[in-house]
């Protein structure tokens, strides 16, 4: 993307959208490469309930047993943009992605407001 971003406040644990706008999960973690004296640079999006229960502790683990340990591992390359968050350049279901959000989205879009 050539630019800098300030990857804990602009990426981690921002939304995932697909090419056509679809949440798909959360950037759980982040892939970052570059040793002592190097510069460090950002070399892949971790996705899923196994990543994000490894800084999560109990919730993590609760989480992880609710939603399954699944792991996605997204090439920084497949980022199209990043701006409220973070888009991809191809659909949810080509990096086997969204699952969750399909199964919770029937309850969620219940909720006041949730259809924005």
């Amino acid at each position: 993307m050539g630019h800098r971003l300030h990857v804990g406040r602009n990426v981690l644990d921002h939304q995932l959208l697909d090419r056509d706008g679809r949440r798909c999960g959360n950037v759980d973690e982040l892939a970052i490469e570059g040793g002592p004296g190097e510069r460090a640079e950002v070399v892949a999006i971790l996705v899923g309930p196994g990543w994000w229960a490894q800084r999560a502790g109990l919730l993590g683990r609760l989480a992880g047993w609710i939603g399954g340990s699944g792991r996605t591992r997204i090439p920084w390359s497949e980022v199209e943009k990043v701006d409220s968050a973070v888009w991809l350049r191809r659909t949810a279901p080509e990096y086997g992605l969204g699952r969750i959000d399909d199964r919770l989205r029937p309850y969620v879009e219940r909720i006041p407001g949730a259809r924005r």
